[in-house]
């Protein structure tokens, strides 16, 4: 689920642009309310439920990742988490590719392009980011969904 953190970031680091913002929340629900409807109604095959795990287990690295460069100063390193998510990107993509339409495929690439965007990653993580106290809530809400079983 998006908590408010989230939500309060997007608006923040749009700079104002809140449709911009909303469009990204929405997009984030779409794919995933799609991925949990084609989970449920078992439309996955064996080698897209092996391609699901794939995901998972990179999408959990990726966000790994983010929790650490929070907690440990100067840890940030670009180079990993864009591979992270492009990885992430390739093999959500792959899952889906032959159930979605192209623009439910759109909708992935414009989340996982916002958020893999170098600009942002280098806005959020350099030292003394106006974004701080907002990711410390993104990662406290990371850990919980972590420690739950629910990322």
């Amino acid at each position: 689920m998006l908590t408010p953190p989230i939500n309060l970031f997007l608006n923040q680091f749009q700079t104002g642009n809140k449709k911009e913002a909303e469009k990204i929340v929405k997009n984030i629900i779409k794919v995933v309310i799609k991925l949990g409807v084609l989970y449920r109604n078992g439309q996955f095959s064996a080698d897209e439920l092996r391609q699901a795990e794939r995901f998972k287990t990179r999408f959990h690295s990726a966000s790994m990742a983010v929790i650490s460069f929070y907690e440990v100063d100067f840890s940030y390193d670009r180079h990993y988490l864009l591979s992270a998510l492009n990885e992430s990107r390739a093999a959500i993509r792959q899952l889906v590719q032959r159930h979605l339409t192209d623009k439910s495929l759109g909708r992935i690439d414009h989340v996982f392009g916002f958020f893999g965007n170098p600009a942002f990653l280098d806005a959020v993580f350099k030292k003394d980011s106006e974004y701080r106290d907002i990711l410390g809530r993104i990662v406290a809400d990371m850990n919980r969904a972590m420690d739950e079983g629910g990322m």
